[in-house]
């Protein structure tokens, strides 16, 4: 890669040769001096007026001149790591205060309907979010006219990347942002942001100084799940002599293959951002003590049952797999007993996991739901059987080995299971939805390991080869992980990486670590490298460090501690890859993750670092979203997790 000056005027990034990313026609710098209809308007743009090289820089400057003054503008250019570091000056002269401003950083592919991932917002245009349209969520679909912006802070990793295909092969590009509040803002909390638009022959990544616009609407934010919000006059009043800078990374190269585009960006952010300090973060120890203590508290006990229950206040249920996790201290308890404390833990997974393995089959596999009260089994659905069987067979791994443990009815109960999806899975007519069923390819490979039962082999593999087919090439993301979304999610990401190292780890055959680490990067996508600046709020109030949390899905936009139930297997992935990166960042999404744990062990779900919230009563307007936190939903995977994930690092006999 390498940054070139054409006719003295253009910037360009060349490979190999090729002009993969340059700067627009009219112009390096664009500055826009009114508003109108929403949208920044009256641009005005200027070429370089002189070039010089200083030491590893390449400095540009250049002048724009407008009806109330002159801007003095100038570009620093660096190569650094992987990709071009620039730091952009604008210098107001003008005598009044520049009103209604907007300031651009733009680059462009010479290339219309190139697809884009901006993560955790939009996954190649989100076409399954659009298709279902359960929820509002961003749509691109590189067509001319189309565009999408989004505050800064809406992105766990802050890039735009474009992938496209010319001359029988594929090329990718990305915009990198040091985000940072836009200064002389006219707004209260206003960040600079970031989006891509299709123009006619080119496709453009660009930073602007405070516009938002989704889905065919200027001056928008995505406010809820199912809504869009007023984000008004983003607009600079810039005073007289002041300076105005911003810092940005491009990069630009060749793609391996049709789906890849993504990946390059991924681990330049990493590079870019080092979130892999463990500085500042809750200690493991204290992690566990108070998610186990909190655990107890959902502890229930009656004649017939006893387990744990999935929702605060006074329900009783116990629920298997996504929210309610019932079996999960079943399988961490064997393995962390002596380090909690408790001389009950054994005997209390023991009777968790007896009453859980009594669940009722019919012909859609066996039944999530527990209520005490009337002692009835209900519910069924893939993504959760898939993820309670997983962890039955971790259990029944451990268990064996140890004396106080009796595994025979979990072992009935997961033969059964398997059983019927392997079978369901061989048919001819088998066609998941969505990548929800890929929860299944993980404890059928235990279970082969367990049993040695060759249908199920065959099953996790046809289910991987399934995924494999569908999601590679990223023209159907990874999406359907999460039972209140049916769009583009880290769950369905997570499905299928869990899933496809399941399957290399049982075959050893490269291609199917080659799809985990595809599925991985996505999965990491939604995990944020930096710590975003918080307003006055309940999350500047614990000085809450980001770096290592998960956003949601391109639906829900805050974030949650659910990306830590994949840490150990990134950890696994960078043994695997040779790639320290990793396995320091796995610890890091654990530790921060830690963070908000109140004095009774409990954490709430919903940690809202953008512009968004789960439920409208949270904030009277778009501008009180920011900050605020939900802590009452506390739902027992939020706890689960934790331990499940600690007894994973210790299986790996990593010290976290």
């Amino acid at each position: 890669m390498q940054l070139t000056i054409a006719d003295k005027r253009r910037m360009q990034l060349e490979q190999d040769g090729r002009v993969l990313l340059n700067s627009p026609e009219e112009g390096l710098w664009s500055i826009a001096t009114d508003w109108k209809d929403g949208w920044p308007s009256n641009w005005r743009h200027a070429d370089p007026e002189s070039i010089e090289a200083q030491g590893p820089w390449t400095i540009v400057r250049g002048r724009l001149e407008t009806d109330g003054g002159a801007w003095i503008l100038r570009d620093a250019y660096r190569a650094e790591g992987p990709a071009i570091r620039c730091v952009r000056r604008w210098t107001w002269t003008g005598e009044q205060a520049a009103d209604k401003t907007t300031l651009a950083v733009r680059w462009q592919i010479p290339q219309s309907g190139a697809t884009t991932l901006i993560p955790g917002n939009c996954y190649y245009g989100n076409p399954s979010g659009v298709r279902t349209r359960r929820g509002v969520v961003p749509q691109f679909d590189g067509q001319p006219g189309a565009r999408l912006f989004i505050e800064e802070h809406r992105c766990p990793m802050p890039f735009a990347s474009l992938e496209w295909s010319a001359d029988s092969g594929w090329f990718g590009a990305a915009l990198h942002s040091l985000p940072s509040p836009a200064p002389h803002a006219k707004i209260r909390d206003q960040w600079w942001s970031l989006g891509v638009s299709a123009l006619d022959g080119a496709t453009e990544m660009a930073l602007l100084s405070g516009p938002c616009a989704m889905n065919g609407q200027d001056s928008v934010v995505k406010g809820g799940q199912g809504y869009v919000s007023e984000y008004l006059d983003a607009w600079l009043n810039v005073p007289p002599g002041h300076v105005i800078e911003k810092t940005f990374f491009i990069e630009a190269y060749p793609v391996a293959r049709q789906g890849d585009g993504f990946r390059t960006p991924i681990r330049t952010s990493v590079e870019l951002f080092q979130p892999l300090s463990l500085e500042g973060l809750p200690a493991v120890d204290q992690i566990l003590e108070g998610k186990y203590r909190f655990a107890m508290s959902r502890w229930y006990e009656t004649e017939n049952a006893a387990g744990y229950r999935m929702f605060p206040g006074d329900r009783k249920d116990f629920v298997m797999g996504w929210c309610g996790q019932a079996e999960a201290p079943g399988y961490a308890q064997l393995l962390l007993h002596s380090r909690l404390g408790d001389p009950e833990a054994l005997s209390k997974a023991q009777q968790a996991m007896d009453h859980l393995a009594s669940s009722p089959f019919n012909e859609k596999g066996f039944h999530l739901k527990y209520i005490p009260d009337t002692n009835e089994w209900k519910d069924q659905d893939n993504v959760s059987q898939g993820q309670a069987m997983g962890i039955f067979a971790r259990a029944i791994r451990v268990g064996r080995g140890m004396p106080e443990i009796n595994t025979e009815r979990w072992e009935a109960f997961l033969r059964q299971a398997c059983d019927l999806h392997a079978e369901r899975i061989m048919r001819e007519d088998w066609r998941p939805v969505s990548t929800n069923e890929g929860f299944y390819i993980e404890p059928l490979c235990a279970a082969y390991a367990l049993f040695g039962e060759d249908r199920y082999r065959k099953a996790a593999l046809k289910a991987a080869e399934h995924y494999a087919a569908r999601h590679l090439d990223m023209t159907e993301p990874y999406w359907g992980g999460t039972l209140d979304a049916s769009c583009e999610d880290k769950e369905g990401a997570w499905a299928a990486f869990q899933g496809f190292l399941a399957v290399y780890e049982m075959t050893g055959e490269a291609r199917h670590l080659d799809w985990a680490g595809h599925a991985m990067d996505v999965a990491l996508s939604y995990t944020v490298v930096w710590n975003i600046v918080q307003p006055p709020g309940r999350l500047a109030d614990h000085a809450l460090k980001t770096r290592g949390w998960s956003a949601v899905s391109v639906q829900n936009h805050h974030l949650d501690v659910f990306g830590i139930i994949f840490a150990p297997e990134v950890h696994r992935m960078g043994e695997l890859l040779q790639r320290g990166d990793l396995k320091r960042l796995a610890l890091v999404m654990y530790r921060s993750c830690g963070q908000l744990i109140d004095p009774f062990g409990s954490q709430g779900e919903q940690v809202n670092q953008t512009n968004y919230v789960q439920h409208q009563n949270m904030a009277s307007s778009v501008y009180e979203m920011r900050g605020t936190y939900s802590e009452g939903w506390t739902v027992f995977w939020m706890t689960a997790h934790f331990l499940t994930v600690a007894a994973k690092f210790q299986e790996l006999g990593v010290e976290i």
